[in-house]
């Protein structure tokens, strides 16, 4: 049970937002995002209250004769709406993710397992874009290298739209797959493994980069990239000099690759910040779901038994087609729902 007196402070300082933007005074800007993120909070507290007001007056009518039969009726109804709405309105005042709402960068990487590994990491790629065309976002790979089998050695792709980093942040991990390879005559099952990596896409008010820390070279791009790969001086190299991170693109345009770069690796320096706030924040980060942590794994693809298990919550559904065809609504909405629960429990403790 969420304390009244917190809720009312909640809704005063929403009501006190509303009243300053209305009168123009402070930062508009920041008032403006502070009363955004506070708006669907109030509305949930506002549902619950007005369901304690309409049980309390029902509770009440019980004592009018005239009344009574009604209120007799109205009450079991009420109140079995009152754990629904609570457990609304305490999932709305967790704290919130800032980069929960906006876009990600998603990079897959073949693991152990040499061929296999790199038919598996298309996979999974085709699996992510399939995801992304049924929830409406823009799926455009950024850089590319793929193997002659027809698999990918690296793939660095940018997914645009509301709400993306919320439910793919999830994914990023070890994923395992166990089948017989195309490439396997004596039908046995390998185990093979990729690593995924989902960043949340870095905004300048997240990330300052000076631009004295960058080493920017322009090359002629080459490898097997298939239709990512172009033969002009257009491809651009960014180096951060102080992590050693660098970032390739190889678009056609030259100018094009220097903001996709940039925007690479702007996603990576703010992914690391958030790691090292976490792992300040967690000793044991690796209890927890979504921890990003790239060596975790995660799940489990057995082809042969056609079924697919996220070992961070035991989940096991035999409906493999159906996720490598981008059906992922179902464990990553476990996923959400498991992590929702146990802040919940942090925070109630």
């Amino acid at each position: 049970m969420v304390p009244l007196e917190k809720l009312a402070q909640i809704t005063e300082r929403f009501e006190y937002l509303e009243a300053a933007m209305a009168a123009g005074s402070g930062d508009i800007a920041a008032l403006g995002k502070e009363y955004a993120d506070l708006r669907p909070v109030v509305e949930e507290i506002r549902s619950y209250r007005q369901l304690l007001d309409d049980i309390g007056e029902a509770e009440q009518m019980l004592g009018d004769p005239e009344m009574a039969e009604l209120a007799q009726e109205e009450l079991p109804e009420l109140k079995a709406r009152l754990p629904e709405l609570e457990q609304s309105m305490r999932l709305a005042l967790l704290p919130k993710d800032a980069a929960d709402a906006g876009s990600a960068i998603l990079e897959i990487r073949p693991g152990t397992g040499g061929d296999e590994a790199s038919l598996f990491a298309g996979d999974l790629l085709r699996m992510y874009q399939r995801y992304a065309e049924g929830q409406g976002w823009k799926f455009e790979i950024i850089e590319e290298a793929a193997t002659e089998l027809g698999g990918v050695k690296e793939v660095v792709a940018n997914v645009a739209g509301s709400g993306v980093f919320a439910r793919l942040k999830y994914e990023s991990g070890v994923h395992r797959v166990q089948r017989v390879p195309t490439t396997e005559s004596g039908g046995r099952i390998h185990t093979s493994a990729a690593t995924v990596a989902v960043l949340p896409e870095a905004v300048d008010v997240d990330i300052q980069i000076d631009q004295n820390d960058l080493r920017i070279d322009t090359m002629r791009a080459s490898g097997a990239g298939g239709q990512h790969v172009n033969t002009t001086d257009s491809a651009v190299r960014i180096t951060h000099l102080p992590t050693g991170l660098v970032v390739t693109s190889s678009e056609k345009s030259q100018h094009r690759n220097r903001e996709i770069a940039m925007n690479v690796l702007k996603a990576r320096l703010y992914d690391q910040e958030r790691q090292r706030i976490d792992s300040e924040r967690s000793a044991d980060r690796a209890s927890q779901v979504g921890s990003g942590d790239r060596s975790e794994r995660i799940r489990t693809y057995n082809f042969p038994q056609g079924r697919m298990t996220d070992h961070r919550i035991n989940l096991t559904l035999y409906s493999l087609n159906q996720v490598m065809q981008g059906d992922l609504d179902e464990v990553i909405d476990a996923l959400i729902s498991d992590a929702q629960a146990t802040m919940l429990a942090e925070i109630e403790a």
